[in-house]
This record gives structure tokens, sequence and C-alpha cells, in this order.
């Protein structure tokens, strides 16, 4: 029998529990490691505007999947910014991976769709929970979905401090747009679910799954309140909001890490 011939005595390898996965969010040896802080954005034009708030030089530390991460910093402090994104499945991949080279604490700036007349564009939602429609958050079972206090905390006194009009609560986020259905629409709102938005409720839930630290901060940029879209993408109003929350976002991550106050 030579040395590579299996006999009864050699111990089997073991059997990974059935729950495991067989890909895992990992930092290479050769990957750089990311600031603990970050921002996650989902349009290229938000992309811009964070980037220009950052101290130069910003540079391009990955590119992950379709999404580019910049690390700069702002008054002083590190920071990590990823963008653009769109949807639950795309910004999980990219919040997995940051989370596994280092980031350990996030706020999301976005867009998001008002079903109450009185949450006029322009205005903020600040999600404190999210229902989700969406087919990414059931693969991380056991996980609340709900934001970080010690993010949404600060989050709440920057946005105040920028006078902007602020509405907490739940938020509906769905794969699908195209298929907000009338039905859909009256039984969230008699719910008071505030607005629709397509990342919220997944990167909730994989946040907490992994134990890092995520609040969301979305800008009205179109009302369906009246069962019929109205966009605002060009009104003054959401265009000045999303100047503030930038500003807003920033100076609260950096109050959570203990750089800043408010």
């Amino acid at each position: 029998m030579d040395a590579h011939s299996k006999t009864s005595c050699d111990p089997e390898p073991p059997v990974p529990p059935r729950g495991c996965c067989i890909i895992d969010p990992k930092k290479s040896r050769r990957e750089e490691a990311l600031p603990p802080l970050a921002i996650l954005v989902f349009s290229p034009e938000d992309l811009g505007l964070f980037s220009a708030c950052l101290s130069k030089p910003l540079r391009r530390s990955h590119k992950l999947y379709l999404s580019e991460v910049f690390t700069g910093n702002y008054e002083g402090t590190p920071l990590a910014l990823a963008g653009p994104m769109l949807g639950a499945p795309q910004s999980v991949l990219v919040l997995e991976k940051m989370i596994a080279l280092g980031a350990r604490k996030f706020i999301a700036a976005g867009w998001c769709g008002s079903l109450h007349e009185e949450i006029r564009i322009g205005d903020i939602v600040l999600p404190s929970g999210a229902i989700s429609e969406e087919g990414t958050s059931g693969h991380y079972p056991g996980a609340q979905c709900t934001p970080s206090p010690t993010l949404i905390d600060p989050l709440r006194a920057a946005l105040g401090s920028a006078g902007l009009k602020i509405h907490e609560g739940t938020v509906w986020t769905t794969d699908a747009p195209f298929r907000e259905t009338y039905a859909k629409l009256e039984a969230f709102q008699s719910e008071g679910v505030l607005s629709v938005d397509m990342e919220t409720s997944a990167l909730f839930t994989v946040s907490r799954f992994r134990g890092a630290d995520l609040a969301v901060v979305l800008v009205v940029s179109d009302n369906l309140s009246g069962l019929k879209w109205i966009h605002g993408f060009g009104d003054p109003a959401f265009l000045e909001s999303r100047k503030k929350v930038i500003k807003s976002t920033l100076t609260a991550i950096c109050k959570a890490s203990g750089a800043l106050t408010v």
C-alpha cells in the first residue's frame, strides 16, 4: 500500500454544518483595509456630491462589483465612500465586502417615494424599521430590521440642526418599483408606512446579522400618495435637501466616532 492510499483507520474529513455558506466575504492579504466609518450612496449624482465634501486627494481604493469605493477624510476623520448601487442584492454585496474589509459603522443616504400627502418632496424620511418585499433579507435569518441607535441618534440631531423636516417611522422596501400596485399602496398607507425605497430593509437586516452599525436617511424624491406618480427630481426643495443631507450625514457619522460634536 502506498503512502497515499486510504485505510479504514484514516479519519474522515469534517463535514461542515448544512447551514454553513460555501462563499464567505473575506479580506485577502493583498486587499487594503477600509477605515471603520463608511458612507453608502445609491446614485452617481450623490456620489459626486459626497466626494466633493471630502478632503482631497480622494483616493479610489477598491472596485466592488459595480460600485467604486473611495477613501478620504472629513474634518480630519478617515472615511470610506461607496457607490453607486441599486437595489437590495447589489447593496448587500457591497456592504458584506466592506464589513470584511474593516468598515464597522455605515450611514446609507438615498431617495424615496412618499406614501402620504403630508410627506412632501424635499422632506426627510428617517427609517426606524422596514417591511421587506425584497428577496435578500430572508437569507439572513434572526436579524432585526432596525437601525443602530448609535448612529440614528446623531443623524437625527444633525438633520434637525440643518433645519430639515424629518418624518421617522417604517418604510417599505421593494425589488419591483413597476409592481407598486394600487392595492399594495393603499394597504401600506393604512398601516402608516411612510415611504418606499429599494434598499433599506436589506441593509438593516444584514448589518444586524454581521454585527455592524448602520442607519439610513432618505430624501423624498417623488410622491405616490394620490395613487399616481409625481416625481420631483428637479424640484428645488429636493435638490436643496440633498445638499443638507450630505453635510448632516458626514457630521453624524463623525459624531458617532467621537470625532465631532453636533
